[in-house]
């Protein structure tokens, strides 16, 4: 058994506690209006709220703590698929080895150049770059080959100005090279943190190993990668087994390298062709649980980014605004080639949300919401430990909200229709007015949202 994951204490925990009472829930969430976060072990404690009460007062919490650190802005971004050739046995991924249903694909360089564009004139200017696991020992030279196509791909209307990465766990070599190519955040799901379930769903390959694939974090942060996120696939056991698993996990990195993980993404098991596990996962996480996972999550570690894929529908998305989400995909493809093809029976799981950009960021906007593009923290060096530092004193806010409004504003010029056009410089007069003005940063704001209409782009705080 792991060293990091204590698997009999969170059995233990599970079989014996009870809920907690309201005087104990009072003080736990009076304790996380606080913004600086809750203990693990209260955050356990926040797990075993079942009503619909309690429930909603985690997520009054959650909004409010999301609110008071980053404001009412979300950022967006694409997945950019490059292949599905596969290795691994995983039985609930439409790119496991053994599944002859879907056509398998290895992007040219050429090809990622295409879909780069396609991203572009979207309106994109981050993407997270995904493989299979199944491109042998050349996976990691094309991996920094294909960063450095997309990085040189240039537009009249724009470019890729942040890659991160979901590739297969390395060795710290290979880590260091997989930095050099100047990515943001490097991304690996443990997938299932419940050593025995892990083994259960991984039947063969090299992800099979579970300490190795556990260990990839450290190795990855031994490497020099100083952004890197986690996340669990919920649906494969206990989703309260899994957050406490997860939480240990943070504190394991927290206490070696000082800075845990900078986002955390939180998908659900959606169908996936070739798999019935996808279609009945073995533990289902009701749209009631999830909306307590997240936030729980925010309320436990507010200085961490949250990310929701397309996997969830616009409805559920909707009210992950409210919920701590701080980061969304938007007009996704799973598939490789996918936004330059029609077809996509190649893809790696359903999406939920098939809207555009263009739709998914007029919605943001009627929720007064910012969406944001920003990429300035990764460019001015402000990541790991010291965006952790800004972002702990509550200092981050005076980057980030003028960084999404000048990201939103270079939207709204070169890709906005005209209602969406008119509705968002709205909410940017009625964002400057309640909240960048406190801030004292008007009158910056002002002179870059004006340089940006004659012209400018790439401003950033």
């Amino acid at each position: 058994m792991s060293k990091i994951i204590d698997n009999n204490k969170i059995e233990e925990y599970l079989k014996k506690a009870a809920a907690p009472d309201d005087k104990e829930l009072d003080e736990i969430l009076s304790h996380a209006r606080e913004l600086k976060g809750i203990s693990f072990k209260e955050a356990e404690r926040l797990l075993l709220v079942e009503t619909a009460e309690g429930i909603g007062r985690l997520a009054e919490t959650a909004n409010f703590i999301k609110e008071a650190i980053y404001g009412k802005r979300l950022v967006l971004f694409a997945p950019l698929y490059v292949s599905n050739m596969c290795n691994n046995e995983c039985l609930y991924c439409g790119f496991r080895k053994s599944n002859k249903l879907i056509t398998r694909n290895t992007l040219t360089m050429k090809q990622i150049a295409k879909e780069t564009e396609a991203l572009i004139d979207q309106g994109h200017k981050r993407v997270l770059l995904v493989s299979g696991e199944g491109l042998g020992k050349s996976a990691l030279d094309y991996t920094i080959e294909a960063i450095g196509t997309v990085y040189a791909v240039k537009k009249p209307k724009g470019n890729i100005r942040r890659i991160n990465v979901n590739i297969a766990a390395m060795e710290v070599e290979h880590y260091r090279k997989l930095n050099a190519a100047k990515i943001g955040t490097y991304q690996l799901f443990q997938e299932t943190y419940h050593e025995e379930a892990y083994r259960r769903m991984h039947k063969s390959g090299p992800k099979s190993d579970y300490e190795y694939h556990l260990g990839a974090m450290d190795r990855a942060m031994e490497g020099g990668i100083n952004d890197v996120g986690v996340g669990i696939l919920f649906g494969l056991t206990d989703y309260k087994y899994e957050i406490i698993a997860l939480l240990q996990h943070i504190k394991h990195l927290e206490g070696k390298f000082g800075v845990g993980p900078h986002t955390i993404s939180v998908p659900r098991l959606e169908p996936a062709t070739g798999s019935d596990i996808a279609s009945n996962p073995p533990y289902p996480v009701t749209d009631s649980d999830f909306r307590k996972i997240i936030a729980i999550l925010r309320i436990t570690v507010p200085y961490t980014g949250m990310i929701l894929s397309t996997r969830e529908n616009a409805s559920m998305r909707r009210e992950a605004l409210h919920l701590g989400i701080s980061q969304i995909s938007a007009g996704s493809k799973s598939d490789p080639g996918g936004y330059t093809k029609k077809e996509h029976s190649d893809a790696q799981f359903s999406l939920g949300d098939h809207r555009s950009l263009e739709e998914v960021i007029e919605d943001i906007v009627d929720y007064d919401h910012i969406p944001s593009f920003c990429t300035g923290c990764y460019r001015l060096g402000r990541v790991g430990k010291d965006f952790m530092d800004l972002a702990k004193p509550g200092l981050i806010k005076a980057h980030c909200y003028p960084n999404a409004i000048f990201t939103f504003t270079e939207y709204l010029e070169d890709f906005a229709n005209d209602r969406l056009k008119e509705k968002g410089y709205a909410l940017i007069e009625k964002t400057i007015k309640e909240s960048i003005s406190v801030l004292n940063l008007e009158d910056s704001v002002r002179k870059n949202i004006q340089a940006i209409k004659e012209g400018k782009r790439d401003l950033y705080f």
